[in-house]
């Protein structure tokens, strides 16, 4: 049994002794959890305040990260310089938490989130290698490397109830900003070959289950067999079970649920979290109910395209490396992907990449921003980036950038909030097309919008309201958090690209 399966666990969790259930899931024990488990048996049951006695004595919990005095509120600029030792974390000391202790140092988002989070590291790394910081980069990388070679994938993030999902696949991404920074001009083909390693393992496990389709299994872990017998990909969690983090909340939204139907709405849930887009309508049924979660129904294009970059650069660094078997291996795979990708996820009578319903063998019909990977990724043909182009400008280009999707709902990843993420993939989609007056625009209006937000708040946020940019962001299952990681690493990466 583990920690996370112990009643006391449940107890703490279900009593709302904290507020935020991811607080007791990352305490440190002051002994080890087992003897405060078995302490417990002999005592329980507790009522809230014994059992919030009984937690103090026997754990550790760290306060919310808060910038506080230890940023320089002067300008945006200055913030962000100020902040990134703040958010610095040396390599880890084992302790006796849910941490995955790394070996190196890395980069925490913020707030309540006081690990290093995966998808998040490439949208901070922007900004750090923006600001000359490029050891800390390769730690990261290097953390990462560990963490697939310990575990076959790279965890949401670096504690063990994340174990169980990944997220969105942007290691390649990483060894790539750091290959054309720093090693292509030694030409570290060592430093390249511990990474195609890497990258290999990370690729495996996506495409773990492939063997096993058919006609009549359609679906296996994080693939999916298409209607024409190709494969792609979906998001997943192998645990059909509530998160650890936000065990709560997972118990109330599954009280009207019949038992059965418990543990495919718990792997949704999970793996909406693996999308990094937890929660939006792009997953749900019915766009405003979080219990009609069906993330594993669908194809997204944004994880398709991030896969098709992991192909198209293993067969670019395979080349590199002299294998041109293995180069033309990956070339061969990502051609076959780019044409499943255009079968399934483009709508040629709106002009935009959309995801795909395996279940309904339909496309979605939630239009999003991550339609932008498809540009970000050069998947897409000149006339259809301009497509996209066209819609974006005229639907998602709000006063503060580009907007999550064009449905309003609850959710925090939907109308009206806008992401670090999203911007930058348009932007750097954009430009790779040429398409450079609407990029400009969209880095301008989130710069004045995170400027004037920061006039009055004197922090920046993980998420911001691009529709009504005085109102602060809302939606999902917690506050607003402040740092933040990839909002520091986008918007440094935006004052960049305006003043050369």
């Amino acid at each position: 049994m583990s920690f996370f399966e112990s009643q006391l666990f449940k107890d703490v969790q279900t009593q709302n002794v904290f507020s935020d259930c991811k607080t007791f899931a990352d305490a440190i024990a002051r002994v080890n959890w087992q003897s405060a488990c078995k302490s417990y048996e002999q005592l329980a049951p507790l009522n809230d305040a014994q059992l919030s006695e009984f937690v103090n004595a026997h754990f550790i919990t760290s306060p919310v990260l808060t910038m506080g005095t230890k940023a320089d509120t002067s300008s945006v600029k200055q913030y962000i310089n100020s902040l990134w030792t703040g958010l610095r974390r040396e390599a880890d000391i084992p302790k006796q938490d849910s941490l995955l202790a790394l070996k190196h140092s890395y980069i925490v988002p913020g707030g309540r989130f006081q690990e290093i989070y995966y998808w998040d590291s490439y949208f901070t790394a922007l900004g750090l290698i923006d600001a000359d910081k490029i050891d800390v980069v390769e730690d990261m990388l290097l953390n990462f490397i560990d963490l697939i070679n310990d575990y076959g994938s790279i965890p949401n993030g670096n504690r063990r109830y994340y174990l169980s999902r990944s997220q969105p696949p942007v290691l390649a991404l990483m060894v790539e900003l750091l290959w054309e920074h720093t090693h292509r001009k030694s030409l570290n083909m060592k430093w390249l070959n511990m990474c195609v390693a890497a990258l290999e393992k990370e690729y495996r496990f996506w495409m773990q289950g492939a063997q096993l389709l058919s006609d009549n299994i359609l679906s296996s872990n994080r693939v999916v067999r298409m209607p024409c017998g190709g494969i792609l990909n979906r998001y997943w969690d192998d645990a059909g079970e509530p998160r650890a983090e936000s065990l709560r909340e997972d118990l109330e939204l599954a009280q009207e649920l019949a038992e059965e139907s418990k543990a495919d709405f718990y792997r949704n849930i999970r793996a909406a979290c693996e999308s990094g887009w937890d929660f939006s309508s792009r997953w749900l049924g019915e766009s405003n109910l979080l219990s009609s979660i069906q993330t594993t129904d669908i194809v997204p294009i944004d994880l398709n395209c991030l896969i098709y970059n992991l192909e198209s650069r293993l067969s670019e660094f395979f080349k590199l490396l002299g294998n041109s078997e293995q180069a033309q291996h990956y070339k061969s795979l990502a051609g076959n992907r780019k044409a499943l990708i255009n079968t399934y996820l483009w709508n040629e009578s709106i002009g935009f990449f959309v995801d795909y319903n395996g279940r309904l063998a339909t496309q979605s019909p939630i239009l999003s921003a991550a339609a932008t990977t498809a540009l970000f990724v050069n998947l897409a043909s000149n006339d259809q980036a301009t497509k996209v182009a066209t819609l974006l400008a005229n639907d998602f280009l709000k006063e503060g950038g580009i907007v999550t999707t064009i449905t309003h709902t609850s959710q925090q990843w939907d109308s009206p909030n806008g992401w670090a993420p999203l911007q930058w993939f348009a932007v750097k989609g954009l430009n790779n097309y040429g398409i450079t007056q609407l990029s400009t625009n969209i880095m301008q209006n989130w710069l004045k919008m995170v400027e004037q937000n920061f006039e009055i708040n004197k922090c920046l946020l993980e998420k911001y309201n691009v529709c009504t940019p005085n109102v602060l962001a809302s939606g999902g299952e917690y506050q607003v958090q402040q740092g933040f990681g990839w909002t520091n690493g986008v918007t440094t990466r935006f004052y960049k690209l305006l003043s050369d």
